[in-house]
């Protein structure tokens, strides 16, 4: 039997992970043709999935009925399909449903919560674990039919009624899906009708003739598991209650912890979690301030680069959310107010360059602090001094924005694959005659490589 990689993205030949290929068989004719999927069982063996999940997904996609025979391993889509077309289709489940969406690992497992409605996926590989990001209507299915489930206690149908429960008490299973029961076994099940309809986990325990001898907990490991997570996602439902009563300064406090610990760990790729966390802690626009805190120092240019990834989900078109990256990052040239200070002007000039700040947030941030009262002693905060520092950049903005001199190409020179940026200004707004100005307004600006002073950035003399 043919093998192919789980992740049939991967062309490496050498792939550990691998699965069957799919083998269908259609049978039948007309209203009655169905395709059966010979080796369900051992491709979802490999997937590490229930064999009728793959199958269900099949239905979904291809609008078709399914029936599932797990005493013969027949599961089985109405109409004719080709297997290249169930492969295809398996793709699209495996992407889902399978593979961890930040390592790409098909080392996953489900985990179901059916009183919340929440699905969740652990990858063993890489430890990430979150809720399922995929909202197909396979979900539905899932919650009802969670993976430490019974396989012969699950549904047979995307139109489950009545029959298809008559056919799940009936004594023989039919390999061609046949639904149909005898009288008398349905007279001699109606006692416990209403019974298997609330509690399906417990006709894993009835034998073959449909008796109820057997009405003791489960007991075995994985149902205990499987009670504990139920506990344990409920405390977790819990703490998000309780997190969004807190202030806002102890939810701050919350992401402050969760992004340290990640950047302690290496971990700062996990995208998805810090935006996920910051949205349920209702903090999203002033997630930035956190990052700026504790992903910045006196080595910025560098840094600016390194975490831009992270921080444009955050920044991007929300000028609220860049407003605080502003105060952080004055916080932190505060906090090196030797080595950054005379910096301002290149770190504001990389922010913008890297998208992190638009326009409308420097100039009003910049308007701001220009009407901002001095004190009578003449002292200055660091908000203050780090907009005087910043006037060649302001200026340089201004007239980019009035005037549109500087293209596209002339705006990349900010831009360097080097870590050691140094970078100089014109000051045309200072020059007293007319052809100095026009001189000065065709200048680009100029970008060095410094290899040995990693991150200096030096304006020239006004």
């Amino acid at each position: 039997m043919s093998s192919v990689n789980v992740n049939r993205s991967v062309s490496d030949a050498f792939y550990r992970y691998k699965m069957p290929r799919i083998q269908a068989k259609v049978e039948g004719k007309g209203n009655g043709i169905k395709t059966v999927i010979v080796n369900m069982v051992e491709v979802a063996k490999a997937i590490g999935r229930p064999a009728t999940y793959p199958t269900k997904f099949f239905g979904c996609e291809l609008g078709a009925q399914t029936q599932f025979d797990f005493k013969n391993e027949r599961f089985i889509v109405n109409g004719s399909h080709d297997a290249s077309k169930l492969q295809d289709l398996l793709d699209g489940f495996i992407r889902k449903y399978v593979l961890c969406p930040y390592c790409d690992n098909p080392e996953t497992e489900l985990l179901v919560n059916a009183k919340k409605g929440t699905i969740s996926q652990g990858c063993k590989a890489c430890g990430h674990h979150g809720m399922l990001e995929s909202n197909h209507k396979l979900n539905t299915y899932i919650l009802k039919n969670p993976p430490s489930l019974d396989p012969a206690a699950q549904g047979s149908s995307l139109t489950e009624g009545k029959r298809g429960k008559r056919s799940k008490r009936a004594t023989n299973g039919d390999a061609n899906g046949d639904r149909t029961g005898s009288p008398d076994n349905e007279n001699n099940t109606n006692s416990t009708t209403d019974i298997v309809v609330e509690a399906p986990e417990k006709m894993a325990n009835k034998d073959d003739n449909g008796d109820d001898d057997n009405w003791a907990v489960d007991v075995s490991e994985e149902a205990v598991r499987a009670r504990l997570q139920d506990l344990t996602d409920g405390a977790k439902g819990m703490t998000i209650s309780d997190d969004l009563e807190k202030s806002e300064k102890e939810r701050m406090d919350i992401f402050y912890t969760l992004v340290k610990c990640r950047r302690d760990a290496g971990q700062l790729d996990s995208y998805k979690e810090f935006l996920a966390e910051a949205e349920r802690l209702e903090i999203k626009s002033k997630a930035p301030f956190v990052f700026a805190e504790l992903l910045f120092d006196e080595n910025i240019a560098y840094q600016v680069k390194k975490y831009r990834p992270v921080l444009l989900r955050f920044t991007h078109n929300d000028l609220k959310a860049q407003k605080y990256l502003i105060k952080g990052i004055e916080q932190v040239i505060g906090l090196h107010k030797s080595t950054l200070l005379n910096k301002v002007p290149g770190i504001f000039k990389l922010l913008y360059d890297y998208d992190y700040l638009e326009e409308k947030a420097i100039f009003e941030w910049s308007n701001k602090m220009r009407k901002k009262p001095v004190p009578k002693d003449g002292s200055k905060d660091i908000s203050q001094e780090i907009h005087e520092k910043a006037a060649p950049f302001l200026i340089w903005l201004d007239e980019a924005e009035e005037e549109s001199d500087f293209d596209d190409s002339d705006d990349d020179t900010g831009k360097s694959d080097d870590d050691d940026l140094e970078i100089q200004y014109d000051d045309r707004a200072k020059e007293p005659l007319k052809n100095q100005q026009q001189q000065n307004q065709q200048t680009p600006m100029k970008v060095v490589d410094d290899s040995e002073e990693g991150d200096d950035v030096d304006i020239d003399a006004i």
